[in-house]
């Protein structure tokens, strides 16, 4: 018992609950107060007319000695008293003639005024304020010879009118309440309950579809009703599994075409470095920079071409994917830029396209560590690689040329220079030029080769790269 009172109080926890019990018990309280609003002049009008009732022994006796027409006024005035002596709710009577003139006053005077009797034959007047009730006969009611005007003690009524209106309040807060309970207690059994079971069911759908969270078990499912709540029901049932649905087919699109935009930068930054990429992505078209030093290396296989001519097609691609891959594990080592390969040529360069001071240093290192890399090769193929490198420092143009296949790419006669010094080199040696010699000679052994006729430059002093010092 006490579960269900506690249940059914639970149903006024609810905003929409106070809502209806509100509206419910006030309209209660408005339909009984228009019923009692004429109860309480019906009331009224009995307790006067019971008022009348203990006076009409009296007003009869006057009524009489009225008729009797006596023209002693003094003995007229002694049977008015003798008459009005005994009754207790009497208090004052006035006699008048029919033209105005007071024949007689005995006690509290009463206050209806001659002005008020022109109509009616009987003038009734209640006067709360002094608990005061007067009764005017005029003289179409005595035959037209006297107007008497009797005043009564109403004290008494307006207690028992409280008292009245009181035990209808009462009855009234009590019938509402009683009205109210039952009609919520059906409300929240049939109604109530099940809205705010739908309200759960909204959150718990809504922190499904925000969290990615599997489908709720919702109570709208469990249950079947044939009225426009249960089509309510129905329609959220049918909403939510179709946005479930469209929101896991969006996400699988999403996850789709996240792949796919990883696949995509990937490859572009394959191909080109990540500040050209992002410049591209931002939709610059034409980008080219100008670098005042930047270092180039050019490396050749030595010997490719005979290799290949006693090795398959898919052994001499493996071959230099290897070679390759391991010289572009260093380039990001030393934090180069590869530019490109050319059937077995590698192009790297370094302070682009961020500029930095240690480029030099830097493509050294490569260089010196690419030799080592090609040894291990030779000596784990058995085939006779030799690598022959070219390195030069000067300023280039760099830029991205292209609108499909496009490439990051080099220019300028640092670029020349630094491919001359691989093509007119030595194989297993690494050639620089002077200017890159100077950058270098601090830090590492550097034997110079002496002048060297390089194409369109004319004579030219070049040095092997060693090693570093001690």
């Amino acid at each position: 018992m006490s579960a269900r009172i506690l249940s059914f109080l639970g149903f006024f926890k609810s905003r929409l609950s106070r809502q209806i019990a509100l509206w419910v018990f006030a309209s209660i309280l408005v339909i009984e107060g228009i019923i009692l609003v004429p109860s309480y002049f019906r009331r009224e009008n009995e307790l006067l007319s019971q008022l009348e009732q203990l006076s009409r022994v009296t007003v009869d006796s006057l009524e009489f000695l009225l008729a009797q027409d006596i023209s002693d006024r003094t003995l007229f005035q002694e049977e008015v008293k003798n008459i009005t002596k005994d009754s207790q709710v009497v208090l004052g009577v006035s006699i008048y003639q029919p033209n105005g003139e007071l024949i007689y006053t005995l006690g509290e005077p009463p206050e209806i005024g001659l002005d008020q009797l022109k109509i009616a034959r009987i003038v009734h007047k209640h006067y709360f304020e002094i608990k005061r009730y007067d009764i005017a006969w005029t003289e179409r009611h005595f035959g037209g010879d006297y107007i008497l005007i009797v005043r009564h003690d109403a004290s008494a009524v307006q207690p028992e009118l409280y008292a009245f209106i009181g035990r209808i309040a009462v009855l009234v807060i009590i019938i509402s309440a009683f009205v109210t309970s039952v009609t919520m207690f059906f409300l929240g059994v049939t109604v109530i309950a099940p809205i705010l079971r739908l309200r759960d069911d909204l959150l718990a759908a809504g922190d499904a579809l925000s969290k990615d969270r599997e489908k709720p078990d919702f109570y709208s499912l469990s249950v079947k009703r044939d009225d426009e709540l249960g089509e309510l029901m129905v329609a959220f049932n049918q909403m939510f599994h179709r946005v479930y649905q469209e929101i896991a087919q969006r996400k699988q699109a999403e996850e789709i075409l996240r792949a796919e935009q990883e696949k995509s930068e990937r490859l572009l930054l394959n191909i080109l470095p990540a500040m050209i990429a992002d410049r591209l992505k931002q939709g610059q078209i034409n980008i080219a920079d100008g670098f005042a030093e930047v270092t180039v290396l050019f490396a050749d296989i030595v010997g490719f071409t005979e290799i290949s001519s006693r090795t398959s097609p898919e052994e001499l691609v493996k071959l230099l994917n290897k070679i390759f891959s391991a010289f572009d594990c260093l380039s990001e080592k030393y934090g180069l830029e590869k530019i490109k390969t050319i059937g077995d040529n590698y192009m790297v360069a370094g302070g682009l396209p961020l500029p930095c001071t240690n480029h030099a240093e830097s493509i050294a290192e490569m260089a010196l560590e690419m030799q080592q890399e090609i040894m291990k090769f030779r000596d784990e193929c058995g085939k006779p690689l030799n690598i022959r490198i070219g390195i030069n420092t000067g300023p280039v143009v760099a830029g991205v040329i292209g609108t499909k296949k496009f490439i990051y790419d080099l220019w300028g006669d640092a670029v020349n220079t630094a491919s001359r010094m691989e093509s007119q080199g030595l194989p297993g040696k690494i050639q620089v030029s002077s200017s890159t010699y100077k950058l270098l000679c601090d830090k590492y052994l550097l034997e110079k080769r002496g002048k060297i006729n390089v194409k369109g430059k004319g004579s030219m002093t070049t040095y092997l790269l060693k090693g570093r010092k001690l």
